[in-house]
């Protein structure tokens, strides 16, 4: 199943974050991809929201992964600056994972394969016009796409989905 929708600017955007986050729980892998000024950092804003984390948050380029403390540790991966496919262990990521965690990674697709869990969620975000947002949205189970339609459809978000691979 992948979920399809827009959204409409800042707010909006971490809005999803937020709601996407209450939805998958504690112990996802969100994996984010989308060209610069996509939208990624404004959504983990939403995410850091969710967990009742104060401290900014701030797009983790040069520091690769920065980590957050709320109702739960957030960690915020940001692979932008690195080359090729990246092997998260070696970043010492393995120590961010865990049942009571929230792992976002920024440029997923430099982390082939580390969303394959049970908890992994896959993101693509493309600008639209102005702060209009696409975002494209695989969740790890058809469950979890249903409950995350749902939850947004009270939010006011709209949503198409589709079957298939």
């Amino acid at each position: 199943m992948i979920l399809k929708l827009v959204t409409e600017g800042p707010g909006q955007t971490q809005l999803l974050g937020e709601t996407l986050v209450k939805v998958a729980g504690q112990g996802c892998i969100l994996a984010l991809d989308g060209d610069l000024g996509a939208g990624k950092t404004t959504f983990t804003q939403g995410v850091a929201r969710a967990l009742a984390i104060e401290e900014p948050i701030v797009s983790p380029t040069f520091t690769l992964i920065n980590e957050y403390e709320g109702k739960c540790p957030l960690y915020h991966v940001d692979l932008y600056r690195l080359e090729g496919s990246v092997d998260l262990w070696d970043l010492g990521l393995e120590e961010c994972l865990g049942e009571e965690g929230v792992v976002v990674v920024e440029w997923g697709e430099k982390a082939e394969g580390f969303w394959s869990s049970t908890q992994g969620w896959r993101l693509f975000f493309k600008v639209k016009d102005g702060d209009r947002r696409e975002v494209c949205i695989t969740p790890p189970s058809d469950e979890y796409g249903e409950r995350l339609e749902r939850a947004l459809a009270s939010e006011g978000i709209g949503v198409k989905k589709w079957k298939g691979s």
